[in-house]
């Protein structure tokens, strides 16, 4: 049985693109969701620095991932991110989690 895996990432927006990127990703959110392989997309705006955003993702196994990466809405998260902010994604693999 292949594991669920856990993206968390932290996204720092470049000075003056904050709302740029919450429209990148808020354009993200009902296209991702509806993919088969996916059982969460969140993202969230941090409340003491609000040039800072989490994005929450939960897929049901390794080629989900990859096939999220595939898509076009992926795609185009990846064209713009850099422009947009600094980013550091963490990859989970389960250890202790309730089901």
């Amino acid at each position: 049985m292949s594991a669920p895996v856990k993206i968390v990432v932290l996204l720092s927006a470049r000075p003056g693109k904050a709302e740029a990127l919450q429209a990148l990703l808020t354009g993200m959110a009902r296209a991702t969701r509806a993919e088969p392989g996916n059982r969460r997309w969140d993202f969230w705006r941090d409340q003491a620095e609000p040039t800072r955003f989490v994005i929450d993702e939960l897929y049901v196994d390794a080629a989900a991932v990859t096939a999220h990466r595939e898509t076009p809405h992926f795609e185009n998260y990846f064209a713009h991110i850099n422009d947009l902010a600094e980013r550091t994604p963490f990859v989970l693999d389960p250890v202790d989690v309730a089901g």
